[in-house]
């Protein structure tokens, strides 16, 4: 238990936009490795992904049979026209020398060796032609966008094995390696949104001092201990170890929360409160991660018209959960958020520090839940 005169106090708020500039200033991006196309899934692409020409070849667009369509142009069902060869081919495979469509197969007839068409082709009927599903060269997916399951098959297509990405390593602790439950919940969402935004989150059992000094990680996140409670000394034990940036951010909820340094590598301290927890890493979280793993992907939102006013205060930036309803978006919680009302939300919305809120009708910038 810390004494009285070791209480974490917090000084002043620092505003949310001068610990994001911080941010950008401290956190340098992680090196980029190769990884195998499927394993790859999700993360971050260090390069620009080319590819192409595919098929390299012409290839069949269909089953049927391989023919020189110039010797079809004058077939019929009663003037047959009669064909030196004509090869039996299925959708996928390159088309043999001297052929240039695929016939369906009630379109040619062979006896005994001889062929005939009874039906006129174009060039190119049931013809993928070369290159048509990838030009030569082209860029399949930019440096800085995540890798989707359609890109996985579409590079696959290409030919293509490995990719270069890059993938932080996030170390996740919580401030108290035993008991409580309320930060374990929390860890795990946490541990999660790591996961999903395409980096590697490891979580951590031992003691705050040893992940702080254990630099075999790109980042730590520390679960809990950030406020003035008899039992919350994270921030005073990132301060014995590394620097303390700003303790205390004028962010609603989440005003606990700090930022820091220890070693090489950015430390963000998140509230153990479910809510707080959830705003922090909404907020300042995906942009620190952003930072290391260099992504230019832009965030989903829908503009919709609040269905009733929100009230802010004035400096403050505020994050409010909101039920998306016949094109309207309906506030549902403010400053504290129950774990209902999140549960309830489609969405939350940004209100910033220089504004007191918005009227009701207003359309605002609705971002989705993780």
């Amino acid at each position: 238990m810390a004494d009285q005169h070791e209480t974490q106090r917090i000084a002043r708020l620092t505003p949310l936009d001068d610990v994001l500039a911080r941010i950008a200033e401290l956190v340098s991006p992680v090196q980029p490795r190769s990884m195998g196309i499927a394993a790859a899934r999700g993360r971050v692409l260090a390069e620009d992904m080319v590819g192409g020409p595919c098929p390299a070849a012409a290839m069949a667009l269909r089953d049927g049979w391989a023919v020189n369509s110039a010797l079809t142009s004058d077939a019929g069902p009663y003037t047959p026209a009669p064909l030196p060869a004509a090869v039996l081919i299925d959708v996928g495979e390159p088309l043999p020398a001297g052929t240039d469509a695929v016939a369906p197969f009630d379109a040619v007839i062979g006896r005994d060796g001889r062929y005939e068409a009874l039906a006129p082709g174009a060039p190119g009927e049931g013809v993928l032609a070369a290159g048509a599903d990838i030009r030569a060269s082209s860029i399949l997916r930019r440096a800085g966008e995540r890798l989707r399951d359609v890109d996985v098959a579409v590079l696959s297509t290409a030919g293509i094995a490995q990719v270069m990405v890059r993938e932080p390593i996030i170390r996740v602790v919580k401030s108290r390696a035993q008991g409580d439950a309320r930060l374990a919940v929390t860890r795990g969402l946490i541990t999660r949104l790591i996961g999903a935004e395409g980096s590697a989150a490891q979580t951590d059992t031992r003691d705050l001092e040893a992940a702080l000094e254990d630099e075999s990680a790109d980042a730590v996140v520390v679960i809990g201990g950030t406020g003035s409670g008899r039992e919350d000394t994270s921030v005073h034990t990132l301060a014995r170890i590394g620097r303390v940036e700003a303790h205390g951010i004028a962010l609603a909820p989440g005003q606990t929360a700090a930022f820091g340094v220890a070693g090489s590598k950015p430390v963000l301290l998140v509230p153990g409160r479910l809510d707080s927890a959830l705003v922090v890493w909404l907020t300042i979280g995906r942009f620190l991660l952003g930072r290391l793993s260099v992504t230019n992907e832009r965030e989903r939102t829908t503009v919709v018209a609040l269905t009733r006013k929100i009230a802010s205060a004035l400096g403050m930036v505020e994050v409010v959960p909101v039920r998306c309803r016949d094109g309207g978006a309906e506030p549902i919680a403010s400053g504290y958020l129950p774990a209902q009302a999140i549960a309830q939300a489609d969405g939350w919305i940004l209100v910033p520090a220089d504004t007191e809120g918005y009227p009701a009708r207003e359309e605002v910038m609705v971002r989705p839940l993780p």
